[in-house]
Order: C-alpha cells, then sequence, then structure tokens
C-alpha cells in the first residue's frame, strides 16, 4: 500500500427512536475506538429508524465529540431549498469545528420525490443546479434576492473553506458521469460486488477526464462489515443479508461474498487488501446494511476494523 487507508462506521444501532443520548453515545464510542469518521445516512418515512434529517442529529453528536469526523452518505439535494441547505450546512461545520464531510444524494425512493413534488426525471438536473447555488454561496459570492437593494450574502460561512468535503453517493452510469463531471469523489456502494465497483471507478475517471477535471486523491467506498470469529454467526448473517438487496442489485452468479465482508480478521484483512490495491480505496465507511446483531458483537467488530485498517496502513 503506498497511500494512508482511514477507516470509518456508520450507525450501528437504529432501535431506540435517534435519542439523543443513544445517538451520542454511540458516536462517543467510536470516537474512542480511533475511527476516522462517523457516517448517517438520510431516509424518509418507513418507522422510527428513519433518518430524515441526518444534520440534526449531527449537531448533537458535535457536542459530545471532539476529533472524529462527522458525515453524511447522502444528504439529498433536490429536494432542498438551496440556501436553507447550504446555511444548515454551514452551521453545522460551524459547530462541529471543521470536522463535517459532506455526502451528497439525489435519492431513489420513489415516495420521497412524490411527497416532496420534485418530478424523479428532474432529480439530476436539481442537484446540478442546487449544488451550484450552495457552492456560489459559500464562497462569499452575492445571493440573488429578486429585489433592488443592496447584496446579500450567506452567513455564517462554513468553517471549513471554501466549503466542507464533498462526496457523492452515485447509482448507474448517468449518476456516475455527473459526479466524474462534477470533479467530486464518488462514494462506492455498500452492496454492489467489486467488479462492478471497479466499471463505476473507471467511469466516474473517465467522465472526470472528459471534463477537464482533476480528481482529488480521494476514493471512498462503503461495505457492508462484520469480523468474528463465530462461524456459525457469519452464516447466518449470509443468510440473512441475501434478502436485505433491492431488486435492481440482486443480480445473477453475484453471492453475498461478492459485496459483504463478514468472517474473521485474517479473512476481513485479505478482502480489505483486496479492495484498497484493484479500487485504490483510502476511506472506507463499514458497517451498511448488517440486520441486527448483539450489541457486543457488533463492538468486537468494530475494534477488529480499526485494527485492520491499521495493519493494512504498517505493510508494505
Amino acid at each position: 500500500m503506498n497511500r494512508k487507508l482511514e477507516v470509518a462506521v456508520t450507525a450501528w444501532r437504529t432501535e431506540k427512536a435517534w435519542h439523543s443520548d443513544a445517538l451520542c453515545q454511540q458516536v462517543e464510542r467510536a470516537e474512542a475506538m480511533g475511527f476516522h469518521s462517523y457516517w448517517l445516512p438520510e431516509n424518509h418515512f418507513g418507522d422510527e429508524r428513519a433518518i430524515p434529517s441526518p444534520l440534526t442529529l449531527l449537531a448533537a453528536a458535535a457536542a459530545r465529540t471532539r476529533t472524529i469526523g462527522l458525515a453524511t452518505t447522502s444528504y439529498l439535494l433536490p429536494i432542498r431549498h438551496p440556501i436553507q441547505a447550504a446555511e444548515e450546512v454551514a452551521v453545522l461545520d460551524q459547530l462541529c469545528g471543521g470536522r463535517l464531510i459532506l455526502g451528497l444524494g439525489r435519492g431513489v425512493q420513489a415516495s420521497v420525490f412524490d411527497v416532496f413534488e420534485v418530478p424523479t426525471k428532474e432529480k439530476r438536473s436539481r442537484f446540478q443546479k442546487n449544488l451550484d447555488i450552495m457552492i456560489n454561496a459559500w464562497r462569499g459570492e452575492p445571493l440573488v434576492t429578486g429585489q433592488d437593494g443592496p447584496p446579500v450574502y450567506l452567513a455564517p460561512l462554513p468553517l471549513q473553506r471554501p466549503h466542507p468535503p464533498l462526496w457523492v453517493a452515485a447509482f448507474g452510469p448517468l449518476a456516475l458521469q455527473q459526479v466524474g463531471r462534477l470533479g467530486l469523489p464518488y462514494i462506492g456502494s455498500p452492496i454492489e460486488a467489486l467488479e462492478d465497483l471497479a466499471v463505476n471507478y473507471r467511469l466516474h475517471r473517465e467522465a472526470a477526464k472528459e471534463s477537464g477535471q482533476q480528481l482529488q486523491a480521494v476514493v471512498p467506498l462503503m461495505r457492508t462489515i462484520l469480523i468474528t470469529d463465530n462461524g456459525a454467526l457469519a452464516s447466518r448473517l449470509k443468510e440473512r443479508l441475501v434478502s436485505t438487496v433491492p431488486r435492481q442489485f440482486q443480480a445473477s452468479g453475484v453471492t453475498v461474498d461478492d459485496w459483504a465482508i463478514v468472517g474473521d480478521k485474517h479473512y476481513a484483512t485479505d478482502k480489505l487488501e483486496e479492495y484498497v490495491e484493484r479500487l485504490g480505496v483510502t476511506h472506507l465507511i463499514g458497517g451498511g446494511r448488517l440486520p441486527p446483531v448483539e450489541e457486543g458483537e457488533q463492538l468486537r467488530s468494530h475494534e477488529q476494523l480499526v485494527q485492520v485498517g491499521a495493519m493494512l496502513n504498517h505493510r508494505e
């Protein structure tokens, strides 16, 4: 390996309706373990485990932590007013002392677009337009008010200038090409096989090159991970994971082992080394779509994941 692998984690306990103590205890534990960052997705409706406002939850975590990065995997731009979104992001970045990583998304849930009255066919164009407006606002450019009078500016601005790191979750060739044309890092999905990811990263790089964009040396990847010496538990989890994959990702011939890392520490080390070598991964976001497991088992897995990351960073 010739670059450092940063190891991060997603929320692993969602059954307590996101009460402040339950959430903050998770992030405090992740910080104490030495994880690079703690990530929350955005999802709407369903039950009390939904996360419609990840920035609000991360604001609570900011007050109880000091060093760990705080991040979103898929902050949905098409359903938001760009100036209000830019303000909320800037406030959180100030609040957490510049520890925010803003992972962006367009959304895939049809009911979300219906409820927020966003035509699905417009999600990419709205994503682009809203992102452009937000970046200009973060740079301190005048905001369009639609009225005569002195210009107005976003305040406060983000602590990280001109804005927090922007990474983008994407599914499908059109979305990947859009991310490449923007010159932003692409967050690989936790439910796509290694071979598919290799194609995705290539499409992303080609789109960036064709658009004259110089990509950052940042290659983030989400993976579904549980490190355990309990072979029976590993087998049960793999059986349950099969049913968690959305239909569009249930490709013929793809097995759980092609997209999830469930096994002992040696197995996990070899698999992660393969991802780093083949894809150039720099940031691993572990957790993914695991079914609920016993808390102690989950924490032991996290501890070993941090250890695996350290081992890989010391390999020649």
